[in-house]
């Protein structure tokens, strides 16, 4: 048995690979999801609802703040460090609350600046709720728009320089694992710009909503202390103006998190269609139809020297897998609460930085997965060249076209080329024999005489670039 417990280990051991292997793809959003990040938001949500009800004299009689002071005020806010972090730990200890003990902190910040006759102000007429769900709406915007999205224009940047590069390669299709009408691998790369990039615009166009009304939503404490003060509108005017986000008018004791949940959705469903996209791949690789450009040093396998994995995409996959499984239980949980008020979002709301981590992680592997990857031309060449059965489609149809339009003998073309192609491997002879016995017009006869699978791509380099230049013009 060990005799040292790694627990006891300093400096502390992280227990998840987040904050231990990956924790360098992360970091980001410590700044805005973890617990240290969530009192930091609560200092500034207290800190400026104190300044808005100083300088709105809400209370009569009560003075107003000097220039300094609000300048003084905001800077300790802003300064948020290891010792406010210290401070924090040892008013909870005693207080075993944390909200009471960020307005500990606060009150004795407000003797360091000579404003403590104001003491009583600090989180005046609030329950801990209305402090939360405004601490949390500023985490997870800002970790959304300052560390998710970038994160996701970075993947699907990637995928747009991919699919321009590669808008005229032809590519063997395969509905149902069976070869198909080609396309080119642009235009399936471009499928992703396209999915991804609408799932991107419902995220970055989020609502983050805010509340500060009391215990059960009722301004009840606010009128009993300030009854000629207009509380609903200093509330939305605090929530819009001084932070930023939109004001939710009705509400419980919290925040209904509906939007939470809103966003969750959407962002899981962003990860499901990179999850998609991980597996196809993963699949194309498996198919040799992308070569991976081995990185110096790497080891593919331990035991089989010539490997080169495609680990990337693999990682990719489980971690989108595990950020769908918390964001889909995140939102469930959220959006209810017992009548007023439970506290079953309040440890939920923790792992919100897990959800979002694993998602980053996820994007940062597909993105370095992407840039290790050149496409395998004479594999690509090959495989259409022993599929020329796939002309089938364009036969039929044209002969569909030509009785429609008086021909004569293009009767059940479908038939006729289900029984020349179904189950059959035939070759460029074949088909264009088969052609020049159906009396088309001489110009048709021609035209599916020259037609190869890898002509056979229609409008696909043309449908990826529209895709890639949609999705550019958004961005500029």
């Amino acid at each position: 048995m060990p005799t040292v417990s790694l627990a006891e280990v300093s400096p502390a051991l992280a227990l998840g690979p987040l904050d231990g292997r990956y924790r360098k793809d992360t970091a980001d959003l410590i700044d805005h999801l973890s617990e240290a990040a969530l009192n930091r938001n609560r200092i500034v949500v207290e800190v400026e609802w104190f300044i808005h009800l100083a300088q709105n004299s809400v209370i009569p009689g009560v003075r107003s703040l000097s220039a300094d002071e609000v300048a003084r005020l905001r800077a300790f806010a802003e300064g948020f460090d290891a010792e406010t972090i210290s401070t924090l730990a040892a008013h909870e200890a005693v207080t075993v609350h944390d909200v009471k003990a960020v307005e500990y902190t606060i009150k004795e910040a407000l003797v360091e600046i000579g404003a403590e006759d104001l003491s009583e102000l600090v989180h005046f007429c609030c329950t801990s709720e209305d402090i939360n769900n405004l601490s949390w709406a500023l985490g997870i915007k800002g970790a959304t728009e300052q560390v998710w999205l970038p994160r996701a224009r970075a993947l699907i940047d990637s995928l747009a320089d991919i699919a321009e590069e590669l808008a005229e390669t032809p590519l063997l299709s395969h509905t149902h694992g069976q070869p198909a009408t080609p396309s080119t691998m642009g235009k399936e790369i471009a499928v992703f710009v396209h999915r991804l990039r609408r799932q991107y615009e419902r995220i970055r166009n989020t609502e983050y909503l805010g509340k500060i009304n009391g215990a059960t939503g009722t301004y009840s404490a606010h009128l009993a202390a300030v009854p000629g003060a207009d509380w609903p509108t200093l509330a939305r005017t605090f929530v819009e103006c001084s932070l930023g986000l939109t004001f939710n008018p009705l509400t419980t004791q919290i925040e209904s998190h509906d939007w939470n949940a809103e966003l969750f959705a959407d962002i899981a469903r962003f990860n499901r269609i990179a999850h998609n996209l991980a597996t196809d791949m993963w699949t194309y690789i498996s198919m040799n139809y992308f070569k991976q450009i081995p990185v110096a040093g790497a080891t593919g396998s331990s035991t089989m020297p010539h490997k080169v994995n495609p680990i990337r995409f693999e990682n990719a996959e489980a971690n989108l897998e595990l950020s769908c499984a918390l964001l889909d239980s995140l939102a469930s949980t959220l959006v209810t609460s017992r009548m007023q008020r439970d506290l079953t979002d309040s440890t939920s709301q923790r792992n919100i930085g897990v959800a979002f981590g694993h998602s980053v992680l996820a994007m940062n592997n597909l993105v370095k997965g992407l840039g290790q990857l050149a496409v395998n031309d004479a594999v690509l060449a090959a495989d259409l060249d022993s599929n020329w059965e796939v002309l089938g489609e364009a036969i039929q149809s044209v002969m569909r076209a030509a009785g429609l339009q008086g021909v004569p003998g293009m009767e059940n073309p479908y038939e006729k080329l289900k029984e020349l192609t179904r189950g059959k491997r035939i070759g460029e002879d074949d088909l264009r024999e088969f052609v020049a016995g159906l009396g088309l017009p001489e110009a048709e006869t021609e035209r599916l005489t020259e037609l190869t699978p890898a002509a056979y791509t229609g409008a696909a380099a043309e449908l990826a670039r529209a895709a890639v230049e949609d999705w550019r013009v958004a961005q500029s």
